[in-house]
């Protein structure tokens, strides 16, 4: 099940959706243990901005019947501090590290993808357009000329792997993913969450979430990530690393079978921390019974 993404040698498929798992805590719940049994085979960071962020206010989370709203609103470090404290921690992990990073203008952007360029312990970086709960990021990934031109702007500034998470809640994803390319990034990512409206439970005008709308994810948003990773494989030739409601090795499949050379699982291992592990092995084991899914995994 080995692969190659965008210059990274992974162990298999299966990697994290940024912010969906906190790997420096489950190593304090875990111990070593969890460096020597990694569910993912490379670790994408929680977003980083260039000032720290509080966040989205309380209540931050409503669940759905077939998901999850959040408005967490990337609270974060800040650039000084993910160096500072964050990424001794995660570099200690025994895979590749890819750190995520997120700017309201290119100039922005640009500061954090030099900074990032220059820590040697950081693999890849993913660049977060698409964040639903941030309005700069939305504009960014929604606009395909706008996306072209900062791409084009940060990608002289790293010579490591440059992936661009796209935003589902666009007119023309495989048109934004085309722009990505077309401006140098190595593999575009998809989908984040999807806009959504929690009403407040008892006030039905008013919302619940503190960040009055938030993002959608889980099971309800699977059959609208299988459309776009296959719309936007149809349009570009470099690797896509698919979620969205992955909760099996069969929903895996699934979208590597769309196109994808890579699967992230999210909202799962908030409900079983161990979801990666799991879903790698179910993998294998269809992988032994088929030969589809493995032809269907692009080595790019």
């Amino acid at each position: 099940m080995a692969l190659t993404l965008a210059g990274l040698e992974l162990a298999h498929p299966i990697l994290n959706g940024s912010g969906t798992y906190d790997a420096i805590a489950a190593r304090r719940a875990f111990g070593d243990a969890l460096l020597t049994a990694f569910p993912f085979s490379a670790f994408v960071s929680k977003t980083i901005t260039l000032e720290p962020r509080d966040g989205n206010p309380p209540p931050r989370l409503f669940e759905t019947a077939a998901g999850m709203i959040n408005s967490i609103g990337l609270p974060n470090k800040g650039l000084e501090g993910y160096l500072a404290h964050d990424l001794p921690e995660l570099a200690r992990l025994p895979v590749p590290l890819i750190t995520n990073a997120m700017g309201a203008t290119a100039s922005e952007i640009a500061a954090l993808v030099e900074a990032i360029d220059a820590r040697e312990e950081i693999d890849a970086i993913e660049l977060n357009v698409s964040c639903p709960n941030v309005k700069t990021g939305l504009d960014i990934g929604a606009d395909p000329r706008e996306l072209e031109a900062v791409v084009g702007r940060v990608r002289p500034l790293t010579a490591k792997p440059l992936i661009v998470k796209l935003t589902p809640n666009a007119s023309d994803v495989p048109a934004a993913a085309s722009a990505a390319e077309a401006a140098g990034a190595d593999a575009v990512s998809l989908i984040n969450t999807l806009r959504a409206y929690a009403p407040h439970p008892r006030h039905a005008a008013r919302p619940w979430l503190g960040g009055g709308t938030g993002g959608l994810s889980g099971p309800a948003v699977r059959a609208v990530a299988l459309a776009q990773v296959r719309a936007v494989a149809a349009r570009v030739a470099i690797p896509i690393v698919g979620m969205g409601g992955v909760q099996t090795g069969r929903h895996a499949a699934d979208l590597l079978e769309s196109g994808a050379t890579a699967v992230a699982v999210g909202t799962e291992s908030f409900r079983d921390p161990a979801a990666g592990t799991r879903i790698q092995h179910e993998l294998h084991d269809l992988f032994a019974k088929s030969g589809n899914i493995a032809r269907a995994i692009r080595d790019v």
